[in-house]
């Protein structure tokens, strides 16, 4: 079918803007931690089964402490603080500027893999930095008073949970590459006959492990039992996370990992970065967040800039 890759990518942007209202609506009824224990637990069952399923083993049974740590630590980074801060963000500045905020994973994750792993900053990265700056720059500041040009308009501290919630994903990207290598060099001298194409479900699997074993303990420091134990008798709130678990962990990252099977990645994940535009309509009715010229043309400069990383 033609176009198919195509449209794969754009039912996972679909999928990703499903997951952050849902998660916006689960954190309102559960709060951050219970959610995301739930969350980390169900998508720790699903990543095992299907590495069960497509690697014959629950979780890599073939790897190295090495890739096991590198693997935990991208969990801890990418799900734990990642997705703790992308939370609160929620809970602060609502899930449309959540979902704007993460257009700088990629920019957290060149300087990331420049920083770990030695890849070059080109120009044309830095030059697509710059744009998606710009674009949140634009979503995000007002014109100011007497004394000030410009004004932030969002609260600064969802602001900081925003950029919190961008450093969490690139890093945690670039750390799982790096588990992810290791892990492949373990299959290799091994004499592993299956398919390495599906090994990331596998590696997912550890690092749900790592978001799930954080999310549990700061349930314990928080002495958050009893919310949990009501959480159970919560159905608005079970539902919209059970909706954020398969819209985001299980259907969205299947589906985008098939979606490279059929069109160029760069292509898939240009056409993936479209949720900040998608999100905005939705915003409205559910959470009746005006939609400006101002939030139009904030969110497609900063997806032009993130649709720069992959296209230049």
């Amino acid at each position: 079918m033609q176009y198919l890759g195509e449209f794969i990518s754009l039912f996972v942007a679909f999928s990703w803007t499903v997951a952050a209202l849902s998660c916006e609506i689960g954190s309102k009824h559960m709060g951050v931690v219970v959610l995301n224990v739930w969350r980390m637990g169900l998508a720790l069952l699903f990543s095992c089964c299907i590495s069960a399923w497509l690697m014959g083993d629950f979780l890599p049974v073939h790897a190295s402490l090495e890739s096991w740590t590198w693997l935990l630590f991208s969990g801890v980074v990418g799900y734990f603080f990642g997705d703790w801060c992308l939370f609160n963000a929620y809970l602060t500045i609502g899930s449309r500027y959540g979902q704007l905020f993460m257009t700088l994973a990629p920019m957290f994750a060149a300087f990331s893999a420049w920083a770990l792993i030695g890849q070059t900053l080109t120009a044309s990265a830095l030059l697509a930095m710059l744009v998606t700056l710009s674009g949140i720059a634009i979503s995000v500041f007002g014109r100011g008073g007497k004394n000030h040009l410009l004004s932030l308009q969002l609260p600064f501290k969802g602001v900081l949970f925003g950029i919190g919630a961008g450093l969490g994903q690139g890093l945690g990207l670039v750390l799982s590459k790096i588990g992810l290598d290791a892990y492949t060099a373990d299959l290799m001298a091994s004499g592993f006959s299956g398919n390495v194409d599906y090994i990331s479900f596998s590696a997912n699997s550890v690092r749900c492990v790592a978001g799930l074993a954080c999310f549990v303990a700061w349930l314990g420091v928080r002495r958050g039992m009893p919310g949990f134990r009501k959480s159970l008798h919560d159905r608005a709130g079970l539902s919209a996370m059970m909706v954020a678990v398969f819209s985001g962990p299980v259907i969205g990252v299947a589906c985008s990992l098939m979606a490279v099977q059929y069109v160029e990645a760069g292509i898939a994940s240009t056409i993936m970065a479209i949720s900040p535009i998608l999100i905005l309509l939705p915003s409205y009715w559910l959470f009746r967040q005006k939609i400006t010229l101002q939030s139009i043309v904030g969110a497609s400069v900063s997806v032009v800039g993130v649709s720069l990383f992959f296209l230049l």
